[in-house]
């Protein structure tokens, strides 16, 4: 994963600011807004886990439980062809459509 931070579980994008001649971020996979910045690499890597630590210690403190990132579960949309397909494959295979797309996705991932 190119251009990411990763802290405890959470990542990170890398920006560049040329106005602020700054690198900054946020945390990527969840709905809360965590953001961070730095002048240099170690900077920005520093802020970003401090922000991920702020952001955990918050949560313990309101007694909420903290957001995960790529929980596993996702919707996707498809032609309704391709459905079909893939449905008519997975009961002649006596499998789930869940289990015939992790599949099918793992394994065009494999490579990369």
């Amino acid at each position: 994963m190119n251009n990411l931070l990763e802290y405890k579980d959470y990542y990170g994008s890398v920006e560049y600011s040329r106005e602020d001649n700054l690198l900054y971020g946020k945390v990527l996979g969840i709905k809360s807004l965590i953001s961070y910045a730095g002048e240099s690499v170690q900077e920005l890597k520093k802020d970003f886990e401090d922000a991920v630590e702020e952001y955990l210690q918050l949560c313990e403190k309101e007694g909420i439980e903290p957001e995960k990132t790529y929980k596993g579960s996702f919707n996707i949309r498809v032609a309704p062809h391709l459905h079909k397909k893939l449905a008519m494959y997975s009961m002649a295979n006596h499998r789930s459509l869940n289990s015939t797309v992790e599949e099918a996705i793992a394994e065009y991932l494999a490579d990369k």
